[in-house]
C-alpha cells in the first residue's frame, strides 16, 4: 500500500502501471490472500475443535448401542436355552411323558459339546491375540472361589467314571447314550475348569458379542445340568409311597438304590458290584450340584465384565491368617462334629419300622438344628452390633462380583423361607401338638431369624472397606547426612565410636531389616478380632447346615404333620423347589463369609 501524500502517478491514467506500482499492487494482493487464509485456518480449528466432540458423541453412542446390542443378543440365547431344557427336564420326571431320560442326555450332550467348543476357541483366541484381555476385574474369581470350583470338579470327575462304570453294565439292554453322556460331561468339566481358573478375571475388549453370547451359552448349559440334577435327586428322594397309609412318603436310600435311572426290573446289570457303583455316586450328587452354580456365577460375572475397563486402584490385597482367632474355629469345630454325628444317628435310626426309634431319631435332629440355629443368631447379631460402632467406610466403587453376591445371598435364601413359613402354618394350622411339632415350630422361626440377621452381616461386611494395618511409625534419615555428620563429629574430636540415635536409625542396621517380624506385626484390634471370631463360627455352621441336607436328610417327610397338612404331592413339590435352594445357600453363604473374615 502506497503511503505518500504526492499527486497520483501519471501512469494510472495511462493504464500501463510503473514498476513502483506494480510492487504496490502486488502487496495488497498478498495481503488479501494471507489474510484469506487466516481466516481459513480460524475456521478450520474451530471445526476441528468441534469435530471430536462429535465424534466422541458419536463414538459413545455407537459404542453403548453395540453394548447393548450384545446384551440383548446374548440374553434372548440364555432365555431360550433355559426354557427349552426346563420343558425337556420337567417332562423327562414324570412317566406319563414321553420324553425318556435318553432324550434329556441328546439334549445336554449337544449343549455340551457346543460349550467345550466354544470355551477351547476363546483360550485360543485370546492366546494370540495380544490386545484381546487388557484389563483384569482383581474382584473376580477370588481364590477360595476358584479352589471351592476345583475340588468340586474333582468329585464331579469322580462321580462320571462311577457313572460310566455302572452304565456299562447295562449296554446289553439300554441306550448307550447313558454312557456317552458321563463321557462328554467328564470332558467338560475338565475344559470348564480350566477354562474358569484362568480366564475368570478377564475384561475381554475384542469379539464382545461372540463373547458374550458364548458366557450365556455356558451359563444356561450349567443351569440346566444343574436342574437335571436336582430334579432326579429330588424325585428319588420324595418318591410316593404306594401304601395310601404312609403319610410319611419318605423314601429311604435302599429304595434310592433300586430305582436310581432305572425305573423298572426289565434290565439286569451284567455284574454284581453295579449296587456299588450306584451309591458310591449317589453321594457325590451334592458336589457335582454345587460345581454347575459355581460355574453359573463365575460365567456370569465374566459376562458383566466383557468391555469393561477394570479399575484396581481400590483393590487391597488381603491375606488369610488364623493368628489371634480361637474360639471361633473351636466352636465351630465342636458344632461340625456334634452335627455329623447326630446326622450319622439319624440316618440310621430313621429307617427303622418301629415309631419310637424313629421318633427318637427325628426328635435329636430336631434339638441339635434349634441349637445351631440359636448360637449362629447370637452370634451373628454380636456381629451385627460390632459394625454398628464400626467407623469403616462403605465401598464406593462398583462391582460386579459384590452385586451378584448379595444378588445370590438374597435370592437363594428364599428357598429356605418357604419351607420355614409352610412349616409355621402348618404347626399353627395343627396347634402344634406334642414336642415333636413344637420342635419343629422352634425350628422353622429360629430359621427365618438366623437367615434374615445372617443376611445383613454378610451383606454390610461385603459393603465395608477392608481394615488397614497401620505400620509402626519408622523414621528415616539420609545416609549421607548421617555419614556427614559422622566425619562433622570426627574432625571435632567426638568419640569414634557412633551415636545410639544414629544406631536406631540407620536403615543399613539389623533391626531395620525385619520391618514385618512377628514383634513388629500390630496385633489385632479387638473389633477386627470379634468379627473373624464370628465369621469363622458361623462358616463352620453353614458347612454343617449344608452337610446334612445336601446327604439325605429330609426331615420334611419324616415328621408326618407338613404332610397330612398339605397332603403329599403339593409339600413333595414345596419342598423339591425350595430345597435346592436353601442348600446352595448354606454353600454361597460359606463362600461369602470366607471373604468378609478376609477383609476383616
Amino acid at each position: 500500500m502506497c503511503l505518500h501524500t504526492c499527486p497520483p502517478c501519471p501512469c494510472l491514467t495511462t493504464g500501463d502501471p510503473c514498476e513502483p506500482c506494480r510492487m504496490t499492487v502486488k502487496d495488497r494482493e498478498t495481503e488479501v490472500v494471507h489474510l484469506s487464509n487466516s481466516i481459513n485456518s480460524v475456521g478450520q480449528a474451530e471445526s476441528s475443535l468441534s469435530e471430536p466432540d462429535l465424534g466422541i458423541s458419536s463414538g459413545g453412542t455407537v459404542k453403548e448401542r453395540g453394548r447393548s446390542r450384545g446384551w440383548v443378543l446374548s440374553g434372548i440365547i440364555s432365555v431360550n436355552l433355559l426354557i427349552l431344557g426346563c420343558a425337556l427336564v420337567s417332562g423327562s420326571a414324570f412317566n406319563s411323558v414321553a420324553i425318556s431320560s435318553a432324550n434329556l442326555q441328546v439334549f445336554l450332550i449337544i449343549l455340551l459339546l457346543l460349550t467345550t467348543i466354544w470355551m477351547l476357541y476363546y483360550q485360543i483366541y485370546t492366546s494370540r491375540e495380544d490386545r484381546a484381555i487388557l484389563y483384569k476385574d482383581s474382584h473376580a474369581g477370588p481364590v477360595w472361589l476358584r479352589a471351592g470350583l476345583v475340588l468340586f470338579g474333582v468329585l464331579s470327575l469322580i462321580m462320571d467314571i462311577f457313572k460310566i462304570a455302572n452304565y456299562v453294565g447295562y449296554l446289553h439292554c439300554d441306550s448307550a447314550i447313558k454312557v456317552a453322556f458321563p463321557v462328554v460331561q467328564l470332558v467338560f468339566l475338565v475344559v470348564q475348569t480350566y477354562f474358569l481358573w484362568i480366564h475368570s478375571k478377564d475384561c475381554v475388549q475384542l469379539q464382545k458379542n461372540v463373547t458374550r453370547c458364548g458366557l450365556m451359552l455356558t451359563l444356561s448349559t450349567n443351569l440346566i445340568l444343574w436342574m437335571a440334577a436336582v430334579t432326579e435327586e429330588s424325585l428319588h428322594q420324595t418318591t410316593i409311597p404306594e401304601d395310601t397309609q404312609n403319610t410319611s412318603g419318605y423314601s429311604g436310600r435302599r429304595m434310592y438304590i433300586a430305582k436310581a435311572s432305572y425305573g423298572d426290573d426289565k434290565c439286569k446289570c451284567s455284574y454284581s458290584s453295579c449296587s456299588i457303583f450306584k451309591e458310591a455316586y449317589y453321594y457325590l450328587y451334592p458336589f457335582n450340584i454345587e460345581y454347575s452354580l459355581f460355574a453359573s456365577a463365575m460365567a456370569y460375572v465374566m459376562w458383566k465384565n466383557v468391555g469393561r475397563i477394570a479399575d484396581e486402584h481400590h483393590h487391597s490385597h488381603s491375606k488369610f491368617r488364623v493368628k489371634d482367632v480361637v474360639l471361633g474355629p473351636v466352636l465351630g469345630i465342636l458344632l461340625v462334629v456334634a452335627g455329623l454325628a447326630t446326622f450319622i444317628v439319624y440316618e440310621v435310626e430313621v429307617e427303622d419300622d418301629y415309631g419310637d426309634t424313629r421318633a427318637k431319631a427325628v426328635m435329636m435332629h430336631f434339638i441339635m438344628n434349634v441349637v445351631i440355629m440359636s448360637l449362629m443368631s447370637v452370634a451373628t447379631v454380636v456381629g451385627c452390633t460390632i459394625y454398628r460402632i464400626d467407623q469403616r467406610e462403605h465401598v464406593s466403587d462398583k462391582n460386579p462380583t459384590r452385586t451378584l453376591d448379595v444378588g445370590l445371598l438374597v435370592g437363594a435364601s428364599i428357598g429356605q423361607f418357604i419351607i420355614s413359613y409352610f412349616t409355621i402354618v402348618a404347626m399353627v394350622g395343627t396347634k402344634a401338638k406334642g414336642y415333636l411339632d413344637a420342635l419343629n415350630l422352634a425350628w422353622a422361626i429360629l430359621t427365618v431369624i438366623q437367615i434374615v440377621v445372617q443376611n445383613i452381616f454378610i451383606i454390610e461386611g461385603l459393603h465395608r472397606e477392608p481394615f488397614h494395618e497401620v505400620e509402626p511409625l519408622t523414621v528415616f534419615s539420609n545416609p549421607y547426612v548421617i555419614q556427614g555428620t559422622k566425619e562433622l563429629c570426627n574432625i571435632e574430636g567426638s568419640d569414634s565410636k557412633s551415636s545410639p540415635e544414629l544406631k536406631a536409625h540407620n536403615p543399613h542396621s539389623h533391626t531395620s531389616q525385619m520391618p514385618h517380624s512377628e514383634e513388629h506385626r500390630p496385633k489385632l484390634s479387638w473389633k477386627r478380632r470379634v468379627l473373624k471370631e464370628v465369621c469363622a463360627f458361623l462358616l463352620l455352621a453353614n458347612i454343617i447346615l449344608w452337610i446334612m441336607p445336601a446327604f439325605g436328610a429330609r426331615p420334611q417327610f419324616d415328621h408326618s404333620t407338613e404332610t397330612d397338612f398339605y397332603q403329599f404331592s403339593m409339600w413333595a413339590a414345596i419342598v423339591n423347589i425350595g430345597l435346592p435352594f436353601g442348600i446352595f445357600y448354606r454353600m454361597h453363604s460359606v463362600a461369602s463369609l470366607f471373604e468378609v473374615y478376609v477383609i476383616s
